[in-house]
């Protein structure tokens, strides 16, 4: 292989062409928009001054993700700051339970359920590289057999059924609860429950950072350090066909599979498109930016030692809110997901003023106006956030997706995560199509969404490989 070119500059894409690039290949990345980043990209949505992420802002796997720690991304500009706790999690009674580092100080926070916190959550917390060399990699015998077997007997299970066995007190309830919702999953899925291990044990082996400045600085460094490897990457640069491309050429897709149909039309067989077009997405996400006057009041002040805030209350309530969109409703109470990055990193707002970033769960493509709903949620643990507010953003599932294509129907996943789709997606091809030399390798594409990069990192691995003789 001696020319590829990458389409989408997300993490996964510029991830892909780094691998690439440190191989020897003379390697183009093009992206549609004039920003590079994908779910990276950073603006001042409110008003000047007041820096927003406009998708991603708080990043787990990011520190986690074995490719990533293999990048000299610091030396290329990036620097993560971490709060003082990973999660902040309210409750109605003025309690706040705070996830710390710490396994040991956070069970201690949990009453009865602390000897079975801690029992659950150490071995696999000092296990966590290799264990996430397993879970961030397409579906193999495990590296690590017997971290990954540990987690995978309890990743299996629906959340509910999880939290329900294992914890005693609603506070531990809750808490996991609200780590298992980012599947956007319904709390009863099988599966559902994997996501809040994983991230509930990158709280303790990790920290959940933000990127000074912005989440724009991840992309930033990945262009950054790609550059300097020879790799080129263009703005504006919207691709309709892959027959726009060299003839002979490597392509790797950082595109979902509605996109790599239009793109493949005339070079993918049409049992594949077929297969493509059977591909599910999953709950679209309603989005809210604020610039604010002070920092929200929550009544608990420890939600301020944390810059991301899980609103929802109890299992049962946020069970109700994650199968909502599912039954294409939208939750009256819905699970909102808050970051409060500069109260950890001051570039975010001018001197004295913050910067406030929240999400919800609606049916895919909704265009339904949540804001008096998140609003109101933050209100009930915050009396008086109202009046803080200087000026909000918002963005519905559409407005998501004309802002990056990617994300259909405003979901965030590129794909749902549902247990047919997490390990063989988009097809049992995973990164390979049926095209010579066309390979996919986006959040539809195995271990799937967050800000990770490995998705780029298995396709571009294995493109590297069929290129090689017998390969």
């Amino acid at each position: 292989m001696r020319r590829a070119y990458v389409i989408g500059s997300g993490p996964n894409g510029l991830t892909a062409a780094i691998v690439l690039a440190r191989a020897g290949v003379r390697v183009t990345v093009l992206e549609a928009q004039p920003t590079f980043g994908g779910g990276l990209r950073s603006a001042e949505l409110t008003l000047p001054g007041f820096v927003h992420d406009v998708c991603s802002a708080v990043h787990p796997l990011a520190l986690s993700s074995p490719v990533f720690r293999s990048f000299p991304l610091r030396e290329h500009g990036l620097e993560w700051v971490q709060p003082d706790s990973p999660l902040a999690h309210p409750l109605d009674d003025g309690a706040c339970v705070l996830v710390d580092v710490s396994v040991k100080k956070t069970a201690a926070r949990l009453g009865r359920d602390e000897a079975i916190y801690r029992h659950v959550m150490t071995p696999l917390t000092a296990q966590w590289d290799g264990l996430m060399e397993d879970v961030l990699g397409p579906l193999s015998w495990p590296k690590h057999p017997f971290s990954f077997a540990r987690f995978g007997a309890m990743a299996v299970w629906p959340a509910t059924v999880a939290a329900r066995a294992l914890f005693r007190t609603r506070e531990a309830r809750a808490v996991f609860a609200g780590m298992a919702a980012h599947s956007f999953l319904p709390l009863e899925a099988l599966g559902s429950g994997a996501f809040g291990w994983v991230l509930a044990l990158s709280a303790h082996a990790v920290g959940w950072p933000v990127a000074r400045g912005g989440s724009q600085r991840i992309a930033d460094a990945l262009v950054s350090y790609l550059r300097s490897l020879g790799g080129e990457v263009v703005a504006n640069r919207c691709v309709d066909s892959l027959d726009e491309l060299d003839a002979g050429a490597t392509v790797l897709c950082d595109v979902t599979p509605r996109q790599l149909e239009r793109l493949g039309a005339n070079r993918l067989p049409n049992w594949y498109l077929r297969k493509l077009e059977r591909y599910r997405y999953g709950p679209g996400a309603f989005k809210i930016d604020w610039a604010l006057r002070s920092p929200i009041p929550w009544r608990n002040v420890e939600c301020a030692r944390a810059a991301t805030v899980h609103i929802g209350g109890t299992l049962e309530e946020i069970a109700a809110s994650e199968r909502a969109p599912w039954q294409d409703e939208c939750s009256a109470r819905p699970f909102v997901l808050l970051a409060q990055p500069s109260l950890f990193d001051a570039s975010r707002a001018p001197a004295g003023q913050h910067t406030a970033w929240a999400y919800c769960h609606v049916p895919n493509g909704s265009r339904e106006d949540l804001t008096a709903r998140i609003e109101a949620q933050v209100e009930r643990f915050a009396p008086g956030f109202g009046e803080t507010i200087l000026g909000r953003h918002t963005m519905n599932p559409a407005e998501m997706e004309a802002r990056n294509a990617n994300l259909v129907g405003g979901d965030i996943n590129g794909g749902s995560a549902d247990v047919r789709q997490l390990f063989l997606r988009p097809t049992a091809g995973m990164y390979r199509t049926p095209a010579e030399g066309v390979y996919l390798c986006s959040a539809s594409t195995p271990p799937g969404g967050g800000v990770h990069g490995m998705c780029g990192y298995h396709a571009a691995r294995l493109a590297l490989r069929r290129s090689l003789p017998g390969g």
